[in-house]
């Protein structure tokens, strides 16, 4: 786990103030019971979990495709190569929405804005990257753009 309470604190800050701004009609599907604390969400997302990330094109339509999700420091991370069509959106309009679910038992859905991120040789989701992937990581992801997502909204679920 490499979250700090800080990290924590902040995210769950993110999804008690999603959740008690969310209609009725989410609240009673994400209820009390089901939501999933940000204490828990470390644990719940190691390494590399399938996001399905929507962006906005210049015409103002979404566009939605999967990647591979990294959770690192109470934020979900992403990467594509430096001309992909999800970057060229994200430089003109930084709005995603991003959905990790697993069947109809785990929801994690975030609103926000992708923040493009060079990584350094001294960037600590750099090392991330190398300890989930290992030396492959040089091959693919060396070279490649990524970006956190900075949540403005975030709902968690789990079923009973």
């Amino acid at each position: 786990m490499h979250e700090t309470p800080e990290d924590i604190a902040a995210l769950q800050r993110v999804i008690d103030a999603s959740h008690a701004g969310a209609g009725r009609h989410l609240r009673s599907i994400f209820d009390d019971e089901r939501r999933i604390p940000a204490a828990e969400l470390p644990e719940l997302l190691p390494g590399v979990q399938l996001l399905s990330l929507a962006t906005v094109t210049a015409k103002g339509e979404p566009r939605v495709a999967p990647v591979d999700g990294l959770f690192f420091r109470g934020h979900f991370w992403f990467g594509s190569s430096h001309d992909s069509a999800r970057f060229r959106h994200i430089r003109r309009n930084p709005a995603v929405s991003a959905a990790h679910t697993r069947g109809e038992e785990v929801a994690v859905i975030v609103h926000g804005r992708a923040h493009e991120t060079p990584l350094d040789e001294s960037h600590p989701f750099r090392a991330y990257c190398l300890e989930v992937y290992g030396d492959a990581w040089f091959e693919f992801g060396e070279g490649a753009a990524y970006a956190r997502i900075e949540p403005e909204r975030m709902f968690t679920f789990r079923s009973r």
